[in-house]
């Protein structure tokens, strides 16, 4: 992975999170591939949740892709129409599944958010966003760590007591 920068900081709200996703979401565009790692309850899919709302502006239900394993958004920006492509490969075992899905093909498509992606990680590409969500003594706290390429170290999320 091209490392450019590493950040962390605390979320202390569902409010935080969906901060957090809207601004990911405001600065991203068609190639950018976004890897969500944590535990299951660490809020990955209340971040995609939030993410792909804000690009789609719509209340729409975003259900969680554990079982269908791929879902898929349409954004449409000024003129342009492009795609939110939704990975949970919780329940993938090899590479070969992955590649089935058509994530290779999404890379360059569209907006790619994949939960779990640390059973995929030969394929994903080294120009990436990767966000860690771990578990703090506060149950609702969680603390994010950021590794990415340059495009991404302007994410301004910090709150006021960093970590």
């Amino acid at each position: 992975m091209d490392v450019s920068f590493i950040d962390k900081f605390k979320i202390k709200s569902e409010a935080e999170t969906k901060f957090f996703a809207e601004t990911v979401a405001s600065l991203s565009g068609v190639g950018d591939v976004i890897c969500l790692f944590g535990d299951l309850g660490a809020g990955k899919t209340g971040f995609c949740r939030a993410f792909i709302r804000s690009l789609t502006n719509s209340k729409q239900e975003v259900p969680s892709p554990t079982y269908t394993l791929v879902q898929n958004y349409q954004i449409i920006r000024q003129s342009n129409t492009d795609e939110i492509w939704h990975y949970d490969l919780y329940r993938t075992s090899a590479e070969d599944e992955v590649i089935e899905l058509g994530i290779e093909d999404a890379f360059s498509e569209g907006i790619v958010l994949i939960e779990w992606p640390e059973n995929a990680i030969k394929l994903l590409p080294k120009k990436r966003l990767e966000i860690h969500f771990e578990f703090s003594a506060y149950l609702e706290e969680r603390i994010i760590t950021l590794r990415g390429t340059e495009k991404w170290q302007h994410l301004n999320i910090k709150n006021s007591e960093g970590v």
